[in-house]
């Protein structure tokens, strides 16, 4: 996972209007206080298909939710007409992801979303770890090693309790 040891900054809030699997919207602050896990992905890209959404599943499966949010980012830049909300609900739904997922906001105009134009997102997959405060500790575009996630989100899980 790529990590600026020397610059941890804040994300700009995601433009998200439609949420999946969380009865209410989730703000980038609202998390604070828990380490997160954002996976930006496109139901037809292979490699989120194949290596990043499964992961995603296995990190809401190993980390209680009180110390580690997953959060989906469904982030669209191609193939606009076959991604539409309902294949997204029916994708999610077949495959079983329980973690929330966000749909990006589409630009006016523009092939790129608002939250992926915003925060400089190179494609799909993606991975982006905050700590607890927020801050960007990690962003991975392309596939992430999971011993490597697993070995940072515990570091970041551990150094916010107090008996750490």
């Amino acid at each position: 996972m790529n990590v600026s040891a020397d610059r941890h900054p804040l994300l700009p809030e995601w433009q998200i209007d439609t949420w999946l699997n969380t009865p209410d919207p989730i703000t980038i602050a609202s998390l604070r206080g828990r380490v997160v896990l954002i996976h930006a992905f496109q139901m037809l890209c292979p490699g989120c298909v194949m290596t990043g959404l499964p992961q995603a599943q296995r990190v809401r499966q190993t980390f209680p939710e009180s110390e580690v949010a997953v959060i989906g980012l469904h982030t669209v830049f191609e193939h606009h007409e076959a991604m539409s909300e309902t294949a997204l609900r029916a994708f999610v739904h077949e495959y079983r992801w329980r973690f929330p997922i966000g749909v990006d906001r589409p630009s006016q105009g523009q092939r790129i979303p608002q939250t992926m134009a915003a925060w400089g997102l190179q494609g799909t997959p993606t991975h982006i770890v905050l700590d607890r405060d927020g801050r960007v500790r990690a962003h991975q575009f392309g596939s992430a090693d999971d011993l490597a996630l697993g070995a940072l989100l515990g570091r970041l899980v551990q150094s916010g309790r107090p008996d750490a």
